[in-house]
């Protein structure tokens, strides 16, 4: 089977699920935005989008943001299981009609509270377990979606539409390779006055549990479609 990711920027990719799903069959194919043709996303078996620092509202600037949408409908409508992470999520929403735009800012370790819809499938598995948030946008629930989890501050943290899940959180987010965020992203820290060091020890303290639950949440729904 083959699954296709688009990526946004380098150093945001698959992080730990990028070892497991070769073990689920999948073929990983990256997929670069901007850069590469999208168009084997279309029909993939399985289609991932990431996290990236640009937003639906940046169409205009971003010719890839157009396209990246329309593909992601095709799936929708073909009801293609598609993934959406942070970025993703907005995406998806905006794909099937919902507002996105300019919302609460989240940086840092929050608990995912599931709905009782999103109790009874796999996002029970994050229940409990803070994981990892950063975004500034936010998105609210499609039409035809169910919502599944929620955060303190921000609504619409994940929903499902068809066999399709989108998770606003980042459930992919590796330890191992985090320092690539951390560099990655140093104006962006430094602007708003984070404590690298801190936010470093809080990756290495809070990312173990947070992976062992993101891989648990990864298997059981690709065992679901």
């Amino acid at each position: 089977m083959r699954c296709a990711v688009i990526r946004h920027v380098a150093f945001e990719d698959l992080g730990c699920w990028e070892a497991e799903l070769p073990r689920l069959g999948y073929e990983v194919q990256y997929l670069e935005a901007g850069i590469d043709d999208l168009t084997p996303f279309r029909d993939a078996d399985l289609g991932i989008v990431l996290g990236g620092p640009i937003g639906v509202g940046d169409a205009g600037d971003y010719p890839n943001i157009a396209q990246e949408i329309a593909l992601i409908r095709e799936r929708l409508d073909a009801d293609l299981p598609t993934l959406g992470v942070c970025l993703g999520l907005q995406f998806m929403a905006a794909a099937l009609g919902a507002d996105v735009g300019k919302g609460t800012f989240e940086l840092g370790w929050k608990r995912i509270v599931p709905s009782p819809e999103g109790a009874a499938g796999p996002l029970r598995r994050v229940a409990g377990t803070p994981m990892f948030v950063w975004h500034g946008d936010e998105a609210r629930l499609p039409e035809g979606a169910t919502l599944l989890a929620s955060t303190d501050q921000v609504t619409v943290h994940a929903f499902s539409y068809g066999r399709s899940l989108a998770v606003q959180f980042h459930p992919e987010v590796d330890p191992a390779t985090f320092e690539r965020w951390v560099i990655g992203n140093m104006m962006e820290l430094r602007e708003i006055g984070v404590d690298i060091p801190e936010f470093r020890a809080e990756m290495a303290e809070q990312g173990p549990a947070a992976v062992e639950a993101s891989l648990a949440l990864l298997r059981e729904y690709v065992a679901s479609l």
